[in-house]
């Protein structure tokens, strides 16, 4: 249970864990490992049972905690089931417990019983990134006066940098209006649109805002992820989608807190 509980790298043996135990410990068709023992010597299966069952289902929980949107998208019990495979193929290789789950999407991905979901893996990345958004560290966000101080003739040559909280997750489904209608507590109703939708995570302040990108600014925005200059990145933006828009797309930017500087390019 204190793996699970403190967030031990179950990967790492410095714990010193005998031969075969932490195998065993997350697939129950594994035997009790030899040096396991109860009172007296006896075999301790039951009690090994009980622990390895209690590390699987904190495992499962600090998923479900991370996850919420998937598993109401999902139902518990279903997500559940589907948490337990990834428990047993990924176990945590890291003592930091929320970044447990960092795989999980793509496993959601290619998970059997969820095909009937496609769009299932991008709401959950969505997650993902919400959950490395709240971790991310804080910065100041760039202002319209910052960027408005560059001559016009300037502008093209600049770079935007980021701020730390920004993520970028793209997605052939109306990922974003799922995550939206399942990450609260309300009645969900039927979701019509059909629409691909890129998600623009950011936490400008305390709280972490996703936003659905307007067309070709997930393309903008990814090249200025790359460093980029401006006017490269909107020639980019522009190329891949005819109806881009580079006003819209920096107002949106700049209102999500996405930017944290500007600097002449080199």
């Amino acid at each position: 249970m204190r793996a699970a509980r403190e967030g031990l790298s179950l990967t790492d043996n410095s714990l010193g864990y005998p031969e075969g135990f932490v195998p065993a410990l997350l697939d129950p068709g594994c035997p009790t490992p030899a040096l396991v023992a109860g009172p007296r010597g006896k075999a301790a299966n039951r009690r090994f049972n009980v622990y390895r069952n209690n590390v699987t289902v904190s495992l499962i929980d600090a998923l479900a905690a991370a996850f919420p949107a998937t598993m109401r998208v999902t139902g518990e019990a279903f997500f559940r089931a589907m948490a337990r495979f990834h428990v047993r193929e990924r176990p945590p290789t890291s003592p930091l417990l929320f970044e447990y789950g960092r795989d999980f999407p793509a496993f959601i991905e290619r998970y059997e019983y969820a095909r009937s979901m496609p769009w299932l893996a991008d709401v959950a990345r969505i997650e993902r990134a919400w959950l490395d958004a709240y971790h991310a560290a804080d910065a100041p966000v760039l202002t319209p006066y910052a960027l408005a101080s560059f001559p016009a003739q300037a502008l093209r040559d600049v770079v935007l940098e980021a701020h730390p909280s920004t993520r970028l997750v793209r997605s052939a489904y109306p990922a974003v209006t799922i995550f939206s209608a399942n990450r609260g507590s309300g009645p969900v109703g039927r979701i019509e649109t059909r629409e691909p939708e890129n998600a623009l995570v950011t936490r400008p302040a305390l709280d972490v805002e996703v936003r659905r990108l307007p067309p070709g600014a997930d393309v903008f925005l990814g090249s200025l992820l790359s460093a980029e200059p401006l006017g490269s990145a909107a020639a980019t933006a522009s190329a891949r989608c005819p109806e881009f828009d580079l006003a819209t797309a920096i107002v949106v930017m700049l209102e999500a807190g996405a930017l944290a500087a500007v600097r002449q390019g080199g």
